[in-house]
């Protein structure tokens, strides 16, 4: 398995790898219909085939590097003057949960377990942690054991949705960037890069860039050639392969790679075949220099056997295999900052609510109600299905806070809120019908009218944060959702997370240590799409791991939409009827015409064929680059949707567009205007200013997205583009979530033949390694 990050889609998941995407075109000859799934006729207006005049596209595009920086600034969106804006207030939440996480760690941290039954290389590396332990090797600060601290800081009490009291961290002292750009320009490095050297090393960063070059690594999208070249230009001979800071360099490098690919942890094998094809020498001792130097952390974890007994509390030690992974500290902490926080969850159910939690259950029938028992007992519940699975968690949400407990649902993106918000009103309306009274959307437990000079005006009745319905960055940065206790911890009784498959470990750590003892947390999702963009595998480690009640929707996505997406979750794509022209097939030959026929699907077949405009159909296809990558098509389509010069960024009022207020996360949006002070957008209705210098890094043009920039979103009609290049970045997961993003309609522009189905029935996901399951089998009782 490599270890280097794949550019076909950025952070997505799978196994990092240096191969680039080869962007050919799509061979000729696609012109008959894909069998397994409905085609309609051109007489219908969708996409009449024949048509001539293909404009040409730029063969020579390339993909984007999938490393994007996390050590970044933040856009800095300007909600309210005087206000940290929600990405700002987002990273200082973050901040105080990362401390508190450390601090939870340092008072259960010790040696690590020792294994006397390992051989070979592994037995040489842990004997060699052992040996920076005892003190024999120099300092291993990863393993100084800190003074015990209390398990959460007590702020003042915060009733109301507040940004985070913290202040964004400044910018580098220019003394110190001018140190960092004279270095650079002496190994003849872009001195652009000196604000982000600086950053990243912190204060007297020339002083370590110069004593070591490969510093220069741990900016996002440096390379290791360049990096190489960089340190022969300031070391001259003493420079080669074999350079022991080279190694740890790379080591710390290759994992923050798999980080970016979903990996939490490496596997020591994996580890050192990929410093090898790094022309490491050594690559043992460069695993063995980033331990003891405290730039990595080493752990071995017992494997489970399929079938196996379980092993028996004899005196006698028993031989179990292990695998020895390494992985970087704050992965670690994060994963197991959030095993603790899940066992704690399960393990310490309220009694003081059951009166409640029985009126919950009462009111509530069918799959609702089942998964409101199961969260009547338990702190932790899994709830599985498809997008119309999400009317039980709605049920349950809008029972719960009709029967005065706290209840809340936390959404993945904008989008999701108000989709929950919907199935929250249907299910209001069918309990007032079988009640006899109105449905009204439930308000918020314990609160009165707001009256006029109470200082929070009344919301809506349609209003989300009126319903308990938020978003999870939001709720993370204390802008959305309820306030927090005096120990820190959410004012919540009940928390029901959607779209739980995108939460990556760091998210969910934070989100899960931020619940008191006694709440009930709802993990609800659908497996079958994509995972999170960053590291980790949550919601489908939870699964494997059996720890906890898991509930599975029986309430099937309708329509031939419906039918069309369950299959695929099982590995078929079945032929399905449309009598609606509710999926038409497009066959294409080249990326050109792929181009040309989304062009006129978008702007023109579907509004007149299908009755939905341009602006509520999303194109999505598997890269950025290529001649029918994002970056084509949205050129293409902003040529014909809303035509401009430009002027500010390659950006005009109008312009749809995906905003990345930080990494992994992408709101829609669209242009509103541009001024000194930077690009005006507004997102999901709310109005957002970008600065200048940060457009270029956090701002795309929208109107074509890739699949994990789509997930947790769905339109009314979708358009998936399929060129020629795409075979090897397809898989059942990208194609379940691509074709799952169409409400109404779902055209498929197809140029790759069989490799479609093929995909479908024989390409799983790409295996994330993590140590989350088996964490949780050690400290939380399987159910």
């Amino acid at each position: 398995m490599s270890t280097e990050p794949e550019t076909t889609e950025e952070a997505g998941p799978g196994t990092p790898d240096t191969r680039g995407t080869r962007e050919g075109d799509a061979d000729a000859g696609t012109e008959g219909r894909t069998e397994g799934i409905a085609a309609e006729g051109a007489e219908d207006g969708i996409a009449a085939e024949g048509a001539e005049g293909a404009a040409a596209e730029d063969e020579g595009a390339t993909d984007e590097s999938a490393t994007e920086g996390a050590e970044g600034a933040v856009g800095e969106g300007a909600v309210a003057a005087g206000e940290l804006s929600e990405a700002e207030a987002e990273l200082a939440a973050q901040r105080i949960e990362r401390e508190r996480i450390e601090r939870r760690k340092a008072e259960k941290r010790g040696p690590i377990a020792s294994g006397t039954k390992l051989s070979g290389k592994a037995a040489d590396l842990l004997a060699a942690v052992r040996a920076v332990e005892s003190g024999e090797k120099p300092v291993a600060t990863v393993f100084t054991e800190p003074a015990p601290a209390p398990r959460r800081p007590a702020p003042e009490p915060v009733r109301r949705p507040q940004p985070a009291p913290a202040v964004a961290p400044g910018a580098p002292a220019p003394e110190t960037v001018d140190a960092v750009r004279r270095v650079l320009t002496e190994g003849g490095a872009p001195d652009a890069l000196a604000p982000q050297v600086a950053a990243v090393l912190g204060e007297g960063a020339g002083t370590v860039l110069r004593e070591d070059p490969w510093q220069l690594l741990r900016v996002g999208g440096v390379r290791p050639e360049q990096a190489d070249g960089f340190a022969r230009a300031l070391l001259g001979p003493d420079c080669g392969p074999d350079d022991a800071r080279r190694g740890r360099a790379l080591t710390v490098w290759l994992l923050e790679q798999a980080a970016v690919a979903g990996h939490t942890a490496l596997e020591l094998p994996t580890l050192t075949a990929a410093l090898g094809r790094q022309g490491v020498p050594d690559p043992d001792a460069a695993v063995q220099g980033a331990l003891a130097e405290g730039e990595a952390l080493v752990f071995q974890d017992a494997l489970e056997e399929p079938g196996a007994p379980a092993p028996q509390d004899t005196d006698e030690e028993q031989e179990r295999p292990v695998r020895v992974l390494v992985g970087l500290e704050r992965y670690a902490l994060a994963e197991e900052s959030l095993a603790d926080g899940l066992a704690r969850l399960a393990n310490s159910v309220s009694e003081q609510a059951g009166q409640a939690w029985e009126t919950v259950t009462a009111g509530l029938s069918g799959g609702a109600a089942e998964l409101a028992r199961a969260v009547a007992g338990h702190g932790l519940v899994l709830h599985t299905g498809g997008e119309a699975a999400r009317a039980e968690p709605a049920a349950l949400l809008g029972a719960a806070r009709a029967a005065g407990l706290r209840a809340y649902a936390a959404c993945h993106t904008p989008n999701g809120r108000g989709r929950l918000t919907a199935y929250l009103a249907a299910s209001s309306e069918r309990q007032g019908e079988a009640t006899g009274r109105p449905g009204t959307a439930p308000v918020e437990p314990g609160a009165a009218a707001a009256e006029p000079g109470d200082g929070h005006p009344a919301r809506p009745a349609g209003d989300p944060g009126a319903q308990g319905v938020v978003t999870v960055s939001g709720l993370l940065a204390g802008v959305e959702g309820p306030g927090r206790d005096a120990d820190g911890a959410l004012e919540v009784d009940l928390l029901i997370v959607l779209d739980a498959p995108q939460l990556d470990v760091e998210s969910a750590a934070m989100l899960v240590e931020s619940l008191p003892d006694g709440a009930r947390l709802v993990l609800s999702g659908d497996p079958g799409v994509l995972w999170s963009a960053g590291p980790g595998r949550v919601f489908a480690d939870l699964l494997v791991a059996g720890v906890c009640p898991q509930t599975v929707s029986r309430v099937p996505d309708p329509g031939p939409l419906g039918e069309l997406v369950s299959g695929i979750g099982v590995g078929e794509l079945n032929q399905v009827a449309a009598p609606g022209k509710e999926i038409v097939i497009v066959p294409v030959r080249d990326a050109g015409e792929a181009v040309h026929r989304t062009v006129q699907l978008v702007a023109d077949s579907v509004p007149r064929a299908i009755g939905v405009p341009a602006g509520q159909t999303v194109v999505i296809t598997p890269g950025h680059g290529g001649a029918a990558g994002t970056r084509a098509l949205n050129s293409a389509l902003k040529e014909r949707l809303n035509p401009g010069p430009g002027r500010f960024g390659g950006f005009d009022p109008g312009d749809r567009i995906v905003y990345s207020p930080a990494p992994g996360r992408t709101v829609p949006g669209v242009v509103v205007k541009a001024d000194t002070d930077g690009l005006h957008l507004s997102c999901a209705g709310a109005p957002v200013v970008v600065p200048r210098e940060r457009v270029e890094g956090s701002v795309r043009h929208g109107w074509a997205l890739t699949a994990h920039q789509a997930v947790g979103a769905r339109w009314p009609a979708a358009v998936v583009v399929l060129p020629g290049d795409a075979p090897q970045a397809l898989s059942r997961p990208w194609v379940y979530t691509a074709f799952g993003r169409a409400e109404r309609h779902l055209s498929v522009v197809h140029g790759v033949e069989q490799a479609l189905p093929k995909a479908v029935a024989e390409v799983p996901a790409k295996p994330r390694t993590t140590r989350l399951a088996t964490l949780l089998r050690t400290q939380a009782p399987a159910s």
